[in-house]
């Protein structure tokens, strides 16, 4: 993986944590147990700290970085989706940010809250626990139900399987021209949209 120390310091990866060979670890950068770095993501402690908890996951082209002397944090089983942006803010324990939201600086996502994809959380905004979160700005919509709270737990438990396979198989290889007679599939965890789930449950 692209890592680099700057001013001396360098980055920090648990030998259980996944991150990809594309994702680019700088300086004041902290990786916890069974954490999973997706790939493309940008985690700059180059002026703040960074840290990703046990089982957090940062997905495919998300960015974490801080002001100086900020911490970037995502807590234990935290979820944060494709593309999104992290600056000086604390994401706890069990919450998830979803696809392209945006968390800014002193902002607090509450313990297994969840923001919703494409989110815009103002600075300085301490969000409740166990709340769903929209918007533009971002507000609390209401809370959450068991049942998606639950939802949330079983994707990240995926992405926590996903580390586990990608320290067993994941290796560089050149593509086939064509594809191969009965291809075999991914493995499929018992895992589905959310609104799938909530369509169901109706």
């Amino acid at each position: 993986m692209p890592c680099y120390a700057i001013d001396g310091i360098r980055p920090v990866v648990d030998p259980t944590a996944h991150v990809h060979p594309t994702a680019v670890l700088i300086g004041d950068v902290i990786v916890g147990p069974g954490a999973y770095i997706g790939p493309l993501a940008s985690l700059r402690g180059d002026f703040g700290r960074i840290v990703i908890e046990r089982g957090a996951n940062v997905q495919d082209n998300c960015v974490m970085h801080g002001f100086p002397g900020s911490d970037t944090v995502v807590e234990e089983n935290g979820h944060i989706g494709h593309g999104a942006v992290l600056h000086g803010c604390v994401v706890r324990r069990d919450a998830l940010v979803g696809m392209n939201a945006v968390v800014m600086d002193e902002a607090e996502v509450g313990t297994q809250t969840i923001v919703a994809a494409c989110a815009f959380v103002r600075a300085g905004l301490k969000l409740p626990p166990r709340s769903l979160v929209a918007g533009l700005p971002a507000k609390v919509v209401r809370e959450l139900t068991e049942s998606e709270m639950a939802w949330k737990r079983e994707g990240t438990a995926v992405y926590q399987d996903l580390t586990r396979r990608c320290h067993a198989s994941l290796v560089e290889c050149s593509p086939l021209t064509e594809a191969e007679p009965d291809r075999p599939r991914m493995p499929a965890p018992d895992v589905k949209p959310l609104v799938a789930t909530k369509r169901e449950g109706a």
